[in-house]
């Protein structure tokens, strides 16, 4: 990899984006080093640790990243044999605890992230020199009293020998023989001595050791003698004391030494999660995706913004070379954005290649590039005698006798700073030979000599910067497969040129480049209208493919409304058996009861009372199947829109909303189908007689009423769902919002049975035990929907 094309395309400003996210130094570091590379294996592996890490930040609340610290110094010194002082082994602690966590962290996660994974279990937990390093070494960087016995009682016996220095001092203080001594009333410290502050003219009179005058002379310091062996006892204390911290610091920097390699491949580790995350926070912030790589050289990218190139302002660029052409000339006016699309390009190929997501839509191409090679930008350096022209061409045969097949060259106004008809032919020949190596070209030009060279030589392809003629302004957007005009006059209008210079101008220009431009600027003009009309198409395919979607999902909705339904007519049907089944055996057990009867005349009154039983159980059924077989069957012209009708098919009635042919569509509920005429029978209110409301009785009518209480006493928990079931649909369809279901007291099984399936209808909301008045115990109160 060319090192110069790092700081051209301003790689260098990214990598310090992506470092200024890192939390540890030891992160930045990774960050501040990271280069592209040209093996497909490690890039791929690159982007995968960043997919990663990406969707990991996406998913968790938050991520320990904390307490990871540069430990390299402290690690190295401990190896030799060195003693730490408190304040480092307590930014080992702080590692110890960081690696912890982030172990405990990854252990935790549900789904898999194998690459991150495999990093997280290289951390070693030493949870004993943890805990070790917290119970020695305080927050403030002290070592605690209670590091080991011998402290504890070395900085007892010194705060006692304080105390009792102390209080011998203020004795002598407060004493009336000495009091006209004193400078001032106060105890104070000279060379870890306690010390009383005497004037000058009485240090004569007053017994002591001189330890200290002040600046002006007038006061001395004085260690009286009656606290002169109290206080070597205490200096005695404090010596002992440092020779006891300094015997824990040295056991402590021991144990570190001793597992310094593990506590270095900790910090490795925390050092490349704390990367891996700069990385995702990167993309995340820039809403950069992974590119695809692919082994065939080309790039295509979708809505490419420059990730130096503030959001607000951003044009993106849908650009793409290597399939169709591998060289792209792109023309167009100064300040167009010309350059911005060549870094672009160039800048995704170095981020791709460094494992950087890029800022694009999803489903960008790039390749990895064995070389990158820009040329871009004026080096004309007076100090090296090197002009505009010089410093490009020796740029540029620098770049021509390093570059292989299938590198990546980008060349900013190639053959500028020279005569143009020279600096013309210049550049098709190097364009020329670059293509023919099969080098990936992208170069930016002014010539109108390259625009019709492009057109004529295959695998060259002309593209432009968008030019808005009316506001006189550039678009920024780029434009494959029309060149570009430089538009000099209008820019220099809008720059503030005289109208009577610019007239001037395009006089003196020659005829043929004139037409030539009036070509290019419809050229322009048409491939601006085709990619408008491209777009209103692009929006259709998307909303027809969206009318598509839903109406697949009304499709599945109605199916399942309809499987439902059938599933609902079942149960009503099994509960209608049921109910026979019960009557029947009512009356069989009756018929048993009076069958012994003695009298001919009584039996024969049962048999008749059981007649009629059986009668009235089935007379509303008899009738109902009899009314309906004998409606009139319907015509085209009698099913006007709000006819009820009786769907012999469907075996529903349902209301008539409009006819086509031999059909007509029936709203059936909440369903609307599409029925043959043929199948219809005219429904009249009169047509089926209101049946009875009396137990055992099934409506098969859709009602807009329903009662409010339900009695199922005397069934079985499943008879009573089955019952409940269609109850509670009833209730819904009259708009009740509270009912309720008797179920009796009895041995509970019903009530808890009942009560249970209740709580998980969809219909119900919530229950509650009925009120006194209306049963108690007995009876449940359901709210509804």
């Amino acid at each position: 990899m060319d090192d110069s094309v790092l700081g051209a395309l301003e790689y260098l400003k990214v990598r310090e984006m992506l470092a200024a996210r890192t939390g540890s130094a030891l992160g930045r570091e990774l960050a501040e080093s990271l280069l592209p590379v040209n093996d497909e294996h490690v890039v791929r592996l690159r982007l995968d640790e960043t997919d990663e890490a990406v969707r990991l930040l996406s998913t968790e609340a938050s991520v320990p990243l904390g307490g990871a610290r540069d430990i390299r110094a402290q690690l190295k010194r401990a190896r030799i044999g060195g003693i730490l002082e408190p304040f480092e082994i307590q930014l080992v602690g702080s590692v110890l605890y960081a690696s912890r966590r982030m172990r405990t962290f990854f252990a935790s996660l549900q789904k898999p992230y194998l690459l991150l994974n495999e990093a997280a279990m290289q951390i070693t937990v030493l949870r004993s020199l943890e805990s070790e390093i917290e119970n020695t070494i305080a927050e403030n960087g002290d070592v605690q009293d209670d590091a080991s016995p011998e402290l504890s009682r070395l900085r007892r016996e010194i705060r006692q020998g304080q105390h009792r220095v102390r209080e011998k001092l203020e004795n002598i203080l407060r004493s009336s023989e000495y009091q006209k001594y004193f400078q001032e009333t106060l105890v104070t410290i000279r060379g870890d001595r306690y010390v009383i502050p005497v004037k000058q003219e009485y240090r004569q009179h007053f017994p002591g050791i001189v330890h200290d005058q002040s600046s002006s002379g007038a006061t001395v310091f004085i260690e009286p003698m009656a606290v002169v062996n109290l206080n070597n006892d205490l200096k005695q204390a404090q010596a002992a004391e440092r020779i006891e911290v300094e015997r824990i610091l040295q056991m402590l920097s021991a144990k570190i030494a001793q597992v310094a390699d593990v506590l270095q491949t900790n910090c490795d580790v925390l050092a490349q999660l704390d990367f891996c995350f700069a990385k995702s926070k990167l993309a995340l912030d820039m809403k950069a995706h992974c590119p695809q790589i692919n082994t065939d050289g080309w790039v295509n990218l979708r809505q490419a913004r420059h990730p130096l190139i503030p959001a607000a302002v951003v044009v993106p660029i849908d650009i793409y070379i290597g399939r169709l052409f591998s060289t792209l000339l792109i023309t167009g006016p100064n300040t167009g954005g010309k350059t911005v699309a060549l870094k672009t390009v160039g800048l995704f190929a170095l981020m791709t290649q460094a494992g950087l997501f890029i800022p694009a839509v999803e489903g960008a191409e790039m390749p990895v590039f064995q070389g990158i090679y820009a040329d871009i930008g004026d080096e004309q350096s007076i100090e090296h005698s090197l002009s505009t022209f010089s410093a490009h061409m020796t740029n540029l045969v620098r770049i021509l006798n390093k570059v292989q097949p299938g590198d990546l060259v980008l060349i900013d106004e190639i053959g500028i700073g020279t005569d143009p008809d020279e600096g013309a032919t210049l550049a098709m020949a190097i364009l020329e030979y670059l293509h023919d190596l099969g080098a990936r070209t992208i170069a930016t030009t002014h010539f109108s000599e390259l625009k019709t060279f492009a057109y004529t030589r295959a695998g060259i392809e002309n593209a432009s910067v968008e030019f808005d003629h009316q506001t006189l302004r550039p678009t920024y957007r780029l434009l494959i497969g029309v060149p570009g005009s430089s538009n000099a006059f209008q820019i220099s209008r809008r720059l503030g040129l005289s109208d009577s210079v610019i007239e001037r101008a395009q006089k003196l220009l020659n005829k043929e480049h004139g037409e030539f431009e009036l070509v290019l600027r419809a050229l322009e003009d048409e491939k601006k209208e085709y990619h408008r009309r491209n777009d209103e198409i692009e929006k259709l395919v998307q909303q027809s493919n969206e009318m598509r979607r839903a109406s697949a999902e009304e499709r599945e909705s109605l199916a399942a409304r309809k499987a439902e339904i059938l599933n609902k007519a079942k149960a009503d049907a099994a509960a209608v058996v049921r109910q026979a089944r019960r009557e029947a055996e009512e009356i069989i057990e009756q018929l048993k009861a009076q069958w012994n009867a003695t009298s001919d005349k009584e039996r024969s009154a049962a048999l008749s009372n059981a007649k009629q039983r059986l009668k009235n159980a089935m007379g509303d059924y008899g009738q109902l199947e009899d009314a309906r077989a004998t409606l009139p069957r319907a015509n085209a012209a009698s099913l006007l829109p709000g006819t009820r009708v009786w769907v012999a098919s469907l075996q529903q009635q349902g209301t008539v909303v409009s006819t086509s042919g031999e059909s007509v569509l029936v709203q059936l509920g909440i369903l609307k189908m599409n029925v043959p005429i043929t199948d219809c029978r005219l429904l009249a209110e009169e047509a089926i007689p209101p049946k009875a409301n009396r137990s055992g009785a099934v409506n098969f009518n859709k009602v807009q009423s329903a009662s409010r209480e339900m009695d199922i006493r005397g069934v079985t928990v499943e008879e009573g769902e089955a019952l409940l079931d269609k109850f509670l649909d009833d209730a819904v369809v009259a708009g009740l919002t509270d009912v309720l279901v008797i179920h009796g007291k009895g041995t509970g099984a019903l009530r808890k049975g009942i009560r249970a399936y209740l709580k998980d209808h969809h219909h119900v909301k919530s229950i509650q035990i009925a009120e006194l008045n209306e049963g108690g115990d007995g009876a449940t109160a359901v709210k509804l929907k």
